[in-house]
């Protein structure tokens, strides 16, 4: 169990660091100059400072409360799925999702996530399941950076379901 931790631990680290780096802020200190034209053709030199990554990263860390965003076991999701409020997420691929997943799950696909924002909802209960656990950490963590509050993981995922002998539903 504590190895799951560190790993969703890592695999949320490097997900947020990479984003960062994405964006092109390797540097802490990295200072951006831009110089505007006035209208006398005079350039005005702007000068932005990129966020302190390091500081913003800890911020974010140690925000993450102690459950970690997560269902942790098969009968938590169960009694977490007897309210009809709660919606479940597959975010594994279609093809993935077609060929069995938990019932009462809908698929969205990680990678379009942001593109179907208007089905996930910001007031009810939201857990988000794949295959094993890390595209669902990595959707967990993209919500929470969008502002969702209401969003879970459930690490042991479908796999942990499947192996548990859990009904499967097929689509």
């Amino acid at each position: 169990m504590i190895f799951k931790i560190r790993s969703i631990q890592l695999l949320l680290l490097g997900f947020i660091l990479s984003l960062f780096l994405l964006m092109g802020l390797m540097s802490v200190e990295q200072k951006f100059v831009l110089a505007a034209i006035a209208p006398d053709s005079q350039p005005i030199p702007l000068e932005i400072t990129a966020p302190d990554l390091k500081s913003d990263v800890t911020d974010f860390l140690t925000g993450i409360p102690s459950s970690y965003y997560t269902i942790s076991s098969i009968d938590t999701l169960k009694k977490a799925l007897t309210n009809p409020q709660t919606l479940l997420i597959d975010v594994r691929e279609k093809s993935e999702y077609q060929s069995g997943h938990i019932p009462s799950a809908i698929n969205i696909p990680l990678r379009t996530l942001s593109q179907n924002l208007d089905q996930i909802p910001r007031d009810r209960p939201v857990i988000l399941s794949c295959s094993t656990g890390y595209r669902s950490a990595m959707g967990v963590t993209t919500l929470h950076l969008l502002g969702y509050e209401n969003v879970k993981g459930f690490p042991a995922s479908y796999m942990g379901w499947k192996n548990a002998g859990e009904a499967i539903a097929k689509s």
